[in-house]
């Protein structure tokens, strides 16, 4: 009996347990079934991807107006040593044409010397090493050679300094591709994230865009009605600045109808007589560095590492700017800007 009752029980369980593990197979099928899948992103994570990668294509964009800067500057710098090279070669030209003058009087005259024959050398390294040893040369010769070593040796030194200038300038122009192929690859992204949307949904993000850019314009313009310019170049800069409240943001664009930040405050600064360059981090490294406590309304602020952006500070802590692609000039927070901290305040 005991051994029949064993084995009645061990059945027992083992079908209870069979039927626990198909009841379980079940629900974890069920479970698999009905298992929401990843939701899609919504519309406001769409807008808030597509405004993040405008605001790195604007970052891209001003380090291409750095590389643009400096690409001036250092082509107008070649330009004026090419332009010293070419006076010290026609220099040496004619030191070399007048010591061969000297040379054929000498010669005429029946007093050239074995040593004077170098000047005849087609070795001018030769020439120069030795004209130390010619001692039947005239003082008026001694001099000329002394003056062809020198002017030799200045336009050597130019020559390299025109060759390493233009290693700069392949580079730079490198860079300015690159960068430039950067800010239009981030607008390439922005565009195929809002092509995967239906129409009547990116028409929406248009339009709910278009409304926020109306809002902020609208706020912007009452906020210059009830704010006192400050004085001097900077309140100068500002006015000139809050008369373009509303226009679009465009790369490289410095107005009249639309602008980039750079550009924005280089034409604002230059109505008050200072020149800038037209890039924010260039900028950044010019006039007088301002502690964040001692900021006031005409102060440029600076954003990011490297810096990509600037605004001119109106006080209260606001400034004004031409934001990224798809906005307008407005008045907004100078305390940071997204992920871009406040890093520099210059004043001028």
């Amino acid at each position: 009996m005991s051994i029949k009752g064993i084995s009645i029980k061990s059945a027992a369980r083992t079908s209870v347990l069979a039927t626990a593990s198909v009841m379980a197979a079940v629900m974890g099928v069920s479970l698999l079934l009905t298992a929401p899948a990843s939701a899609a992103p919504s519309l406001a994570q769409i807008q808030a991807q597509v405004i993040e990668l405008e605001e790195q294509a604007t970052a891209a964009a001003e380090g291409a107006q750095e590389a643009k800067v400096k690409l001036a500057a250092l082509q107008k710098s070649l330009q004026g040593i090419q332009t010293q090279a070419e006076i010290q070669g026609k220099n040496v030209d004619s030191l070399s044409r007048s010591l061969g003058v000297i040379a054929v009087n000498q010669y005429k005259s029946g007093s050239l010397s074995e040593s004077l024959e170098l000047l005849f050398s087609s070795d001018p390294a030769l020439y120069l090493s030795s004209a130390g040893a010619l001692e039947s040369i005239t003082r008026r010769k001694s001099i000329q050679l002394k003056k062809l070593q020198s002017a030799t040796q200045a336009l050597n030194a130019t020559s390299l300094t025109v060759s390493d200038r233009l290693a700069q300038v392949k580079s730079l122009e490198k860079r300015l591709a690159q960068q430039s192929a950067a800010a239009q690859g981030k607008l390439v992204k922005a565009e195929k994230l809002l092509a995967t949307l239906k129409k009547e949904d990116r028409e929406r993000l248009a339009r709910l865009a278009r409304e926020r850019e109306d809002a902020d314009q609208a706020d912007s313009i009452k906020q210059t009605k009830s704010l006192n310019i400050a004085s001097g170049r900077g309140g100068i800069a500002i006015k000139f600045a809050f008369k373009q409240i509303g226009d679009r943001y465009v790369f490289g664009s410095d107005g009249m109808t639309t602008w980039d930040c750079s550009g924005l405050t280089m034409r604002a600064f230059r109505t008050a007589g200072v020149n800038l360059p037209h890039s924010s981090a260039a900028q950044s490294r010019m006039g007088k560095s301002i502690p964040f406590s001692k900021k006031k309304p005409g102060d440029l602020v600076f954003f990011g590492r490297p810096v990509s952006h600037v605004g001119i500070y109106i006080g209260g802590g606001k400034m004004v700017h031409a934001p990224r692609r798809g906005s307008r000039v407005k008045i907004a927070s100078a305390t940071s800007l997204g992920s871009k901290k406040l890093v520099a305040i210059r004043r001028f």
